[in-house]
């Protein structure tokens, strides 16, 4: 340790996204002022990402924006803005473009998260549409409302849905087609449009198993939407879609979730091609280096999704604060996730118990021992709990406390058991 037994250790996390914000306020609601904490984000503005698939449909994306300055204020958090551009584990120092410049740590907690990498595909990134960032949105926004004035016209219209490789759970995407339907639905422009998801998947949202690709395959069938499983784009062109088994599909509009990748690589440390750190699962330590701590999407599990990100960052900062507690961990990182799956007229809510498997590619599915908690249920009551979600989180981050711990959510995890066990199955 680089601490005396008189000094505070020094924590530094990057990164304000959901793993960075609740690693940081977790190992503060644990530790007090028995830390010296400091986070380093370009920006301490928030993003509720997702939420932002109600974008394109007239949402105003400030709703989904706030700041947390003065909750990390409360709670004695420093915060620096500017980025971590490396990090040298040696000397346990990380290079910023913050004021600082080269900032020492004890311990280390990077939550920088995932970017796309559109440029995996020929043609991806000048033709469609994609679902990643509030812009990107707006002009989803923009394209639909186009669609929208050509059906008025009398015009057929066609939109593709697309899902390449490398993306291990492109949930929003799935959202957002359902929404589509229902949208256009209400304006009594449906009969006109056409609507078809192709996906590399086996099975839809493969990652979550068998359930819930029997639940998108009964709403594709129920809502019209034509589903195409297990092709692989090849290129994308001006209104068509190559695939690698030879079949072409023309579009009006293309709407895509790209190949993810690490938003900053750090070459010294242990990482895939893509950048995604390598951890131990339970622990979220990067491998090789005891200090420095992985949480959310930045890592190498490779579903990248909110909640997961939550729980990584809550094991992560158990673990961390124990040691510097000297006490056992309460618990470890198991991958159970928890999603709501916005569909307007309805939702779909899918508790889902995950088993990584690391080699030849990291890789999930549903874990086997633990299929008494795989739940999966579709009901319009869901939508409400999604509403509820989308005020907790703020009204605990803005307050400087933890989203997945503490009295508020045991109480809300009680009522998310109790509509689960009358709403899933």
């Amino acid at each position: 340790m680089i601490y005396t037994s008189t000094s505070k250790p020094r924590v530094l996390v990057l990164g304000l996204g959901f793993g960075g914000l609740e690693s940081a306020f977790y190992v503060k609601w644990k530790l007090k002022n028995r830390v010296d904490l400091t986070i380093i984000a370009p920006t301490d503005q928030f993003l509720f990402k997702p939420n932002t698939i109600y974008i394109p449909f007239g949402a105003d994306p400030k709703e989904f924006v706030f700041s947390v300055r003065k909750g990390m204020e409360k709670r004695g958090i420093r915060f620096l803005q500017g980025k971590a551009v490396g990090i040298d584990p040696e000397l346990s120092l990380v290079e910023t473009t913050t004021t600082e410049g080269k900032i020492p740590y004890d311990y280390l907690i990077i939550a920088t998260g995932a970017g796309m990498q559109p440029e995996d595909i020929p043609g991806l990134e000048d033709y469609a549409h994609t679902v990643w960032t509030p812009q990107a949105m707006l002009r989803l926004r923009e394209g639909y409302q186009k669609v929208r004035e050509r059906l008025q016209d009398g015009k057929t219209q066609h939109i593709l849905f697309l899902v390449p490789p490398h993306n291990k759970c492109s949930g929003p995407l799935y959202e957002i087609v359902f929404m589509t339907d229902t949208w256009f639905r209400r304006q009594k422009l449906r009969d006109r449009l056409k609507i078809t998801w192709t996906t590399f998947e086996k099975g839809y949202i493969q990652a979550f198993g068998p359930r819930l690709n029997e639940v998108v395959e009964k709403e594709f069938a129920r809502r019209n939407i034509e589903g195409i499983k297990q092709v692989v784009v090849k290129e994308v062109k001006a209104q068509r879609v190559l695939y690698e088994n030879g079949m072409e599909i023309e579009y009006d509009l293309l709407v895509s979730f790209p190949p993810y990748r690490a938003e900053i690589k750090f070459d010294t440390l242990p990482a895939d091609e893509r950048g995604f750190i390598s951890t131990y699962l339970p622990t979220r330590q990067v491998q090789g280096y005891e200090n420095i701590y992985v949480a959310g999407d930045t890592g190498d599990f490779p579903v990248k999704q909110a909640f997961l990100a939550f729980l990584q960052a809550d094991a992560g900062a158990e673990h961390l604060s124990s040691r510097i507690l000297k006490k056992q961990p309460d618990f470890a990182f198991e991958p159970v996730s928890m999603c709501i799956m916005e569909q307007f007229d309805h939702a779909t809510f899918a508790q889902v118990p995950l088993e990584f498997i690391p080699e030849p590619q990291p890789a999930v599915q549903v874990a086997e021992d633990m299929k008494d908690l795989y739940k999966v249920g579709v009901s319009p009551v869901w939508r409400i709990g999604k509403k509820m979600l989308g005020v907790y989180l703020p009204w605990r981050f803005k307050n400087g406390l933890p989203f997945h711990a503490g009295t508020p959510w045991k109480a809300m995890e009680i009522g998310m058991k109790l509509m689960s066990g009358l709403l899933a199955k």
